[in-house]
């Protein structure tokens, strides 16, 4: 993002106006905490501003300031599409491709003529807007956003609740600070956002520390169904919708738990698979440590991407035959696997 299109942003944000703000489907812990900082930075400035998730989120990000506000597009279509279509500008929050947020929503955004602001940190983002900020190097969208902030000349203007939402981002796609994506830069940001107001101690309480029984029950079973494949470095783990559903399983109950099979004494490659009857999908997640790329594994087999360590995917085969077509590209990356190092 340039000097020139720095001024042209600023002009635009000059007068009031109606924006909209869309995070990822299912949005996760950067995703809101983006989206949400945007959405009060925005509202201090005077806009008429509306988050519009495709879907749903954890319960344990709802606390975050503001976040009844938001609209879900699955959930209060007539309302999110008429925030859509009445906005001139849409801020496009954590992801580089307009089918992350689902093909109804991304028919949707199709059709938008308005201008498309995206910031975001993953791999390869399309084309999609005008003005786009992309760097993926940084650790999260939540610290692309604080930068576009000061791109803006308007860190000043972070109160207690930017800095909350900031920090909880930040926090979560960084593993609380210690993926090796978190560098000097993040932690001068982060003291930053705790001397504006952010209270640290209680944020990571409100995210980590308020596990449902049903949530730990559902853990358990995910690391009873760990295997550990030695001769590859790699572990993965299934849950099944029958297993889900005997936990009551919640959205974001699984946050987190393929970092348990990556946690393994060397294992550098971690692989969960979530069963999703009602979308007729297999969810997976993937994790690896060193010089091996999930995000080229996801987009070569699963349909997904996202960075070199940390990726996602997806599969329209059964639970069983989604395990099976993993076993078998696993030999094809053998010595990647084997000699994958941290760096």
């Amino acid at each position: 993002m340039n000097i020139t299109e720095i001024k042209e942003i600023k002009d635009l944000l000059s007068s009031p106006k109606k924006i909209v703000i869309v995070p990822h489907r299912n949005p996760d812990g950067d995703a809101m905490g983006a989206s949400l900082a945007m959405y009060n930075f925005l509202i201090n400035l005077g806009h008429e501003a509306t988050v519009v998730a495709p879907n749903d989120y954890p319960d344990f990000l709802k606390w975050l300031p503001n976040s009844k506000q938001a609209l879900k597009f699955d959930m209060q279509n007539r309302q999110a599409k008429k925030a859509i279509e009445e906005s001139s500008i849409i801020f496009l929050l954590d992801f580089n491709a307009l089918h992350r947020v689902g093909s109804d929503m991304e028919n949707t955004l199709k059709n938008y003529n308005g201008t498309y602001i995206m910031i975001d940190h993953h791999q390869q983002p399309d084309d999609v807007a005008k003005y786009l900020f992309s760097d993926t190097s940084i650790c999260s969208t939540c610290q692309m956003v604080y930068h576009f902030l000061e791109k803006l000349d308007a860190v000043s203007q972070i109160n207690k609740e930017i800095a909350t939402s900031l920090y909880t981002g930040i926090m979560t796609d960084t593993g609380s600070f210690r993926f090796a994506s978190t560098t000097s830069t993040t932690h001068r940001i982060i003291a930053d956002l705790i001397d504006k107001g952010a209270e640290n101690a209680k944020i990571h309480n409100n995210v980590y520390d308020t596990n449902s029984f049903d949530r730990l029950q559902l853990l358990g079973k995910s690391l009873s169904n760990m295997v550990v494949i030695k001769d590859m470095n790699t572990a993965y783990i299934t849950l099944s919708q029958s297993e889900l559903d005997e936990f009551n399983y919640q959205k974001g109950d699984t946050e987190g738990v393929v970092n348990y099979a990556l946690s393994v004494d060397g294992v550098i490659f971690a692989a969960i698979f979530i069963e999703d009857k009602e979308q007729s999908i297999v969810k997976i997640s993937l994790r690896s440590k060193g010089t091996f790329s999930v995000n080229k594994f996801a987009r070569n087999h699963f349909d997904g991407g996202g960075h070199d360590n940390a990726a996602g995917g997806r599969s329209n085969l059964t639970l069983d035959e989604t395990v099976a077509k993993f076993l078998t590209t696993l030999p094809d990356y053998q010595s990647e696997l084997l000699h994958s190092y941290e760096e």
